[in-house]
């Protein structure tokens, strides 16, 4: 057998599996289709900058001359920090800032009155969704306060402002409206349950806020404090 026969007869016994070391521009070619999943462009103003950055930083690598393994580790390391950027963006972590920034009681468009509210409420207790029940009791509560003048209209208004400006003006239920929007948020945003006698806590407490009378301050009067 000559040699060329040999080399060509051995080459065909090779595994499939052995370990492949790839070169420069292997390597970026990689980085590149394994970037392209859609996961990465989501936010693509930023991400767009970080793929040009790996692109650059992957052309250089023929010129320092690493070995392939630390070619290897350095994509991989570079994969993972992007999936860890687009996970951030795009995660629960961002998904959790948007629910802050709209933690308002009630809606522009909630042009509901106060008894209708309430009748949503009583619907949604008596089919067993006491988390709506909740939202809908302490919303029907705030709308309550605006129309008999106690709280300004305000749409937006989250449930702490809500409730720490009715307890000024209803000093005897502070606490218990501290603790009704406190409530609130953690119900309607803090994906917590609701239960029977925490609906009927704010039927009871909403039924106090309507009998009582508020009492005048500087400035619900308009008075410079």
């Amino acid at each position: 057998m000559t040699l060329s026969a040999w080399a060509v007869s051995g080459a065909a016994r090779l595994p499939a599996t052995v370990p492949v070391d790839p070169d420069a521009p292997t390597a970026r070619r990689w980085a590149t289709e394994e970037l392209a999943n859609p996961v990465y462009h989501q936010r693509a103003s930023l991400l767009s900058r970080i793929i040009e950055w790996i692109s650059h930083q992957l052309s250089g690598i023929r010129a320092t001359g690493l070995p392939s393994p630390v070619v290897l580790l350095l994509l991989l390391a570079v994969v993972a920090v992007v999936v860890t950027i687009a996970f951030v963006l795009n995660g629960p972590v961002r998904r959790s800032h948007r629910v802050a920034s709209g933690r308002g009681v009630l809606d522009a468009d909630d042009v509901r009155t106060s008894e209708e509210i309430r009748r949503a409420a009583d619907a949604a207790g008596a089919a067993g969704n006491w988390t709506l029940a909740v939202v809908e009791r302490f919303r029907a509560l705030v709308r309550g306060l605006e129309e008999r003048t106690v709280l300004d209209e305000r749409a937006g208004r989250t449930a702490h402002e809500a409730a720490e400006a009715a307890a000024d003006r209803l000093p005897g239920l502070g606490a218990e409206l501290v603790d009704a929007g406190r409530l609130f948020d953690t119900v309607a945003y803090g994906h917590e349950s609701a239960s029977a006698a925490d609906d009927t806590r704010l039927r009871e407490l909403d039924a106090r806020v309507r009998a009582a009378r508020p009492v005048a301050t500087a400035r619900a009067a308009g008075v410079p404090s």
